[in-house]
């Protein structure tokens, strides 16, 4: 009961907070809940709410899954290969280091403004923090199960699956999660820039008309989006890859 009344409660303090805050500003910059509320159905009921909100949500989710694939096939041999991760070291440094919006700036001159180089630009910022996260990750696997591996003369594909995968799950889900929460936000920025719809798209088109309410109406809506992901899909899935370390007694 507690876990559950706690967080309820902890919104309910979030909200109040925001009301407070309303009340102090003033409702034009700072709506409160209810007027956001008020823009979110009215946004619902036209159908631009569900329209725009899809649209982004197929974006992150190519986005995202292009990020992981990449960002895993290059992390794992880099953290279990020091020549490689001296060779391609100052690669990453210079791709982390690389700001989003040049990317995206970039990728549209240079692919003109499409799709792909929406979700390709998402993509490329978030790939370096991915490689960076599983690299750490390999380079901590238990080196006598993967010792075990070679003397039982497991494949490559058998030690991956068997050995390496199933260490790397913590780092890859931290991964995957702090890659949601960040191209989701990337994803707007792209969309604001060069995309005729989407709920960056709209953001701006609030922005120019000082829409405070419609603007926080958007981010609220995919803000839980974002969080539905998370708790009803990342986390199960979680749970089930590290069902292997359970102790006998919690099983």
């Amino acid at each position: 009961m507690r876990r559950v009344l706690l967080p309820i409660l902890s919104v309910l303090l979030l909200l109040a907070l925001w009301q407070g805050a309303a009340w102090m500003v003033g409702g034009r910059l700072l709506p409160g809940p209810l007027a956001v509320a008020d823009a979110l159905v009215r946004e619902a009921e036209r159908g631009a709410l569900f329209h725009h909100m899809g649209i982004t949500l197929l974006r992150v989710l190519a986005a995202f899954a292009l990020a992981m694939s990449i960002g895993v096939g290059l992390g794992v041999p880099m953290g279990r290969s020091a020549t490689l991760d001296r060779l391609f070291g100052p690669w990453l440094v210079f791709f982390l280091n690389l700001p989003a919006l040049v990317v995206i700036v970039l990728a549209y001159v240079w692919f003109g403004l499409t799709e792909a180089a929406a979700i390709g630009a998402v993509a490329v910022n978030k790939i370096p923090n991915t490689v960076v996260l599983v690299r750490a990750g390999a380079r901590s696997i238990d080196e006598g199960l993967v010792e075990m591996a070679r003397v039982y003369r497991l494949t490559p594909a058998e030690r991956l699956r068997h050995v390496l995968l199933p260490q790397l799950t913590p780092t890859i889900a931290a991964a995957a999660r702090s890659g949601l929460a960040l191209i989701w936000k990337i994803v707007l920025v792209v969309e604001l820039l060069g995309r005729s719809d989407g709920v960056g798209f709209q953001i701006n088109l609030l922005f120019q008309m000082f829409d405070v309410a419609g603007i926080l109406a958007y981010t609220v809506a995919f803000v839980a989006v974002v969080q539905l992901l998370e708790y009803g899909i990342l986390q199960p899935v979680e749970r089930h890859c590290l069902r292997w370390r359970r102790l006998p007694a919690d099983a």
